[in-house]
């Protein structure tokens, strides 16, 4: 039955996000504004300064369908990625953002099999998910966008987040990011490469001094008052940001094909 309230299962999510850029050393007085509502998320609990490692592999067509979407700013658009913490590969969780207008819809299912990837070379291959019902069917979902899609691994992103969790409310959290990096996707590798991983926090990407990212996430019903008041106080200027876009753009360029390049060799020879 609807009751009206927004799913908030962690395998199926209704949310309205708001984001925000902000430099370095305003990280802590956010944060301080943060505990007065919140509680550090469980994997910040156990982090040193409250920072821990977010890995996401994305999914996209061979001619980018879902950057394209992204770019003209459809209505309603989705991306797909893998997620894992830390430098572990398993478990990890196959995710879908649906974004239509302001509210997203995040599908998510927990894999507890490092080779999961497998359901993409091996017909009937059905990797461990436990017995959860909902992540069986997000993962079947997950499965049959990429199959219809032809979607597959395009960039692999690391940043560093602190996250906290409303005592508040029934559903807010914010989310701090910092030291972006991507690498190309190297099939279905999770965990990037020290050496190859590239950072993209830097002015080309973001305002001057500006690298961090703040992400407000909460009920689509409404805003909680206390996450107005830190706009309010802090001044955030609300602004679109997203580490597929940027991070798959960076690739882009740095692999453009350049047609007058090869129109003057093709004269020269």
């Amino acid at each position: 039955m609807n009751t009206g309230r927004p799913n908030r299962s962690p395998n199926l999510l209704e949310r309205y996000e708001l984001k925000f850029v902000i430099p370095d050393d305003m990280i802590e007085p956010i944060s301080d504004f943060c505990s007065i509502y919140c509680r550090p998320d469980k994997y910040s609990e156990k982090s040193q300064g409250g920072f821990y490692t977010v890995n996401s592999l994305y999914f996209d067509t061979p001619h980018y369908l879902f950057l394209s979407k992204r770019i003209v700013g459809s209505e309603n658009r989705f991306n797909m990625r893998v997620r894992t913490y830390g430098d572990r590969a398993v478990p990890c969780f196959l995710e879908i953002k649906q974004k239509r207008v302001d509210i997203v819809r995040k599908y998510r299912a927990r894999v507890d099999d490092d080779g999961w990837y497998q359901m993409f070379e091996i017909p009937g291959y059905a990797p461990n998910r436990g017995e959860n019902t909902i992540d069986t069917s997000n993962m079947n979902l997950f499965y049959r966008l990429a199959h219809t899609h032809n979607a597959g691994p395009v960039v692999l992103t690391q940043y560093r987040r602190r996250a906290y969790v409303s005592q508040v409310d029934d559903y807010a959290r914010v989310t701090i990011d910092k030291d972006l990096k991507y690498q190309p996707a190297e099939g279905y590798k999770l965990i990037p490469d020290g050496e190859q991983a590239t950072n993209y926090d830097n002015s080309t990407v973001f305002d001057p001094e500006c690298n961090v990212i703040v992400e407000m996430k909460c009920d689509s019903v409404r805003v909680p008052y206390w996450m107005i008041d830190m706009i309010r106080n802090f001044n955030l200027q609300r602004r679109s940001f997203s580490k597929y876009v940027f991070s798959i753009t960076e690739i882009l360029n740095q692999y453009h094909y350049d047609t007058s390049y090869r129109q003057a060799t093709i004269k020269h020879v």
